[in-house]
């Protein structure tokens, strides 16, 4: 069986006109629409790698103004440090000035405590060694010019006695 000729042109031409549309309509339209496609794959790719490089970018950035704080940070602890022993040994220094100034008014104020005391003792010395030695005698003595002489060459007698020891 063969094919009818007319049947076969008819089909041909059909077949033809059918394709040619179809290649002149439809098949750009599909091809637009594969390129948009394309394009906002390859772009999108494109654009998640700029933002990659820039969020890479930024990250370096943070981290390089990390360490300049951490260095900063410790630089600053450092000189912290410093200024607190410095200001330690100052207020200590200071301290023993105090201490050394107080132990020395201390000392000149025992001495002049000492030199008073001695003083009064003296005279009260004095005073009841007159008054036995009058109970002694029978008569006061306090009154003769003499007994304050003794008294002080006894204290003089004893004072070299007790620096020769020392």
């Amino acid at each position: 069986m063969r094919p009818d000729t007319a049947e076969l042109v008819l089909g041909l031409v059909l077949f033809f006109l059918i394709f040619g549309i179809l290649g002149m309509a439809v098949l750009p339209r599909i091809e637009k629409t594969l390129v948009e496609r394309d394009d906002a794959i390859d772009g999108g790719m494109e654009r998640a790698e700029t933002a990659r490089a820039e969020a890479q970018r930024i990250y370096e950035e943070y981290q390089a103004e990390l360490q300049a704080a951490r260095h900063e940070a410790s630089r600053l602890r450092q000189e912290a440090a410093e200024e607190g022993a410095a200001l330690l040994a100052a207020i200590r220094a200071e301290g023993q000035q105090q201490r050394d100034r107080m132990v020395a008014e201390a000392k000149v104020q025992l001495a002049a405590d000492r030199v008073i005391a001695e003083a009064e003792l003296r005279e009260d010395v004095i005073a009841v060694a007159t008054e036995l030695a009058g109970r002694l005698v029978g008569e006061p003595l306090a009154d003769l010019p003499s007994t304050r002489a003794v008294a002080d060459a006894f204290f003089a007698e004893a004072d070299a006695e007790a620096a020769g020891k020392s």
